[in-house]
């Protein structure tokens, strides 16, 4: 997918996304009029915010986050200060993940500054050519301003689900006097609820697209950024399999903020599973058998429902990038 129209299809999807939004909610609010719904409504934004606001503080503390000392690796500081210039943007603190999860992910808010945490995990299996093409694609996330956009956005399907929630309550324990008005407005509820999902669903696809977009960006700051991220995800899917099978207490935590991190590290697992890859051939040759493989109908199905990209239309994504790198 070239530059501009990944641009544009994030651009059109977040249109969609607010537009849809604003439609609904107007049309029903002028059929219904509930102070109760606005006083839902404006609670769960400021739950929604609060939840922004403190993330990093509950990230740092579900995967055991702390800072990483420039005296600890001065060699990973000087490559996230080289990269950070490169994406015009402040230098944001480096942290690490004491977890064996081989992953990285962008972070923050006004109260703590932006971040970017690479796991113990990562630098363990990773050679560091790769750590540069993630760290790339992290500071990716912070230059296009990833965790305020899907803050907003996300907030939308819990929204429209909690209110539908509510009116579907109070449509069916309203009172005898207002059955009929009740009925209507459990329906409403309803339609709210299914709508909250439609949402997700678009939010997901943004989320998608904002993971390409990030990739670009690794592949325009970092030398041979395209191949050297793809090794990276390589070796994150590959290493993700073992990590998975011997630390399961760890790998249900990794649902709670997984949104955040580069590669879905249920999905990886199971991309790892499915894949078979034979670590005696060389990682350029694992690389392409895995680009070979072929997407099934299941493939295409289930990355409707995922936060991150299939792995296999990723690797193809930058592959298209090595080869037109001006793109």
């Amino acid at each position: 997918m070239s530059g501009w129209k990944l641009r544009f299809s994030m651009v059109a999807t977040l249109a969609a996304i607010f537009g849809l939004t604003t439609l609904v909610f107007s049309a029903v609010m002028l059929y219904v009029g509930y102070f109760s719904i606005i006083t839902v409504g404006v609670l769960v934004v400021l739950v929604n915010v609060a939840q922004w606001l403190l993330a990093p503080y509950l990230v740092g503390a579900i995967y055991r986050v702390k800072e990483l000392k420039e005296a600890d690796n001065p060699k990973l500081h000087q490559m996230v200060a080289e990269l950070s210039i490169k994406s015009k943007i402040k230098k944001p603190q480096l942290m690490l993940a004491q977890i064996p999860l081989p992953n990285a992910f962008a972070y923050g808010s006004p109260l703590t500054g932006n971040r970017v945490a690479i796991t113990q995990g990562l630098l363990s299996n990773l050679e560091e050519d790769e750590v540069e093409a993630v760290l790339g694609h992290e500071l990716g996330h912070l230059k296009h301003r990833d965790v305020q956009v899907m803050m907003a956005v996300s907030f939308l399907p819990s929204l429209f689900y909690y209110i539908g929630y509510t009116m579907m309550l109070s449509g069916i324990f309203g009172g005898t006097r207002r059955n009929q008005a009740g009925g209507s407005n459990a329906l409403i509820g309803v339609g709210f609820m299914l709508f909250s999902w439609v949402l997700t669903l678009f939010t997901l696809y943004l989320s998608r697209l904002r993971e390409y977009y990030a990739d670009r960006h690794s592949a325009s700051i970092v030398e041979n950024g395209a191949e050297k991220l793809s090794m990276g995800l390589v070796s994150i899917t590959e290493a993700s399999r073992h990590t998975g099978k011997s630390n399961k207490e760890q790998t249900k935590n990794n649902s709670a903020y997984k949104a955040l991190f580069i590669a879905d590290p249920d999905q990886a697992n199971a991309d790892a599973e499915k894949f078979h890859t034979d670590k005696t051939t060389s990682k350029k040759d694992r690389l392409r058998e895995t680009l070979a493989r072929q997407l099934t109908s299941g493939d295409r199905f289930l990355e409707i429902f995922s936060t991150h990209p299939n792995i296999i239309k990723r690797l193809r994504a930058l592959q298209e990038l090595n080869q037109t790198p001006n793109a």
